[in-house]
């Protein structure tokens, strides 16, 4: 358990490095906890799983998937009552007073276009988009978990597309998997400019 913590530690703090492949934890473990953590999540993981370790392109997608799907689950199920009880604490109120503040303004097309626009946002593998933030957004305008959940595994499953083509493909998967990103973020810049 120790070195699953400092490996969520390291990741966290300095991104890859040799330590984690040398911690002595097994490739697919690492890619599992790499596509877990905020800032990684697949878009990480996959590359990792490919470059790194070696592993096959459907077992990389499918772990860094899972992986990156159980932060988005455990958001949109506690983080009401979770927040609720730690705001009754000053540095935790403005934590998450920031937090949520953030995550909505940079939301809108989640906040329009519910589950679609939930989908594009979380689809996009791009520094402020992924499952993490798209959970958040879910929470912050109120979709039920049901549509919530539809929006977050069809964009993580559509970035996990994006991000493998780009990682391991010949020029024509880097190509396809810019233009899906480009038509991504096109109907993403339509949707949000409509939404104003």
């Amino acid at each position: 358990m120790n070195k699953i913590i400092q490996i969520f530690l390291i990741c966290a703090s300095s991104g890859i490095d040799e330590r984690i492949i040398q911690s002595g934890l097994k490739g697919p473990i690492i890619v599992f906890l790499i596509s877990m953590l905020p800032i990684s999540e697949l878009r990480g993981a996959i590359p990792i799983a490919i470059h790194t370790f070696g592993m096959p392109i459907t077992y990389a997608y499918i772990i860094s998937v899972i992986g990156n799907l159980i932060p988005a689950i455990l958001i949109l199920l506690f983080l009401g009552p979770f927040s609720r009880f730690l705001s009754r604490w000053s540095p935790f109120k403005r934590f998450f007073d920031w937090l949520f503040s953030h995550t909505k303004s940079r939301s809108l097309i989640v906040e329009k276009y519910k589950t679609l626009g939930l989908a594009i946002f979380v689809a996009l593998p791009l520094p402020i988009t992924g499952a993490w933030t798209g959970s958040i957004a879910a929470f912050l305008i109120g979709l039920n978990f049901k549509h919530a959940l539809t929006g977050v595994v069809i964009g993580v499953l559509t970035a996990g597309v994006i991000v493998t083509l780009i990682s391991c493909l010949s020029t024509t998967g880097v190509i396809i998997g810019i233009a899906i990103l480009i038509s991504l973020a096109i109907i993403g810049y339509v949707l949000q400019k409509t939404s104003r």
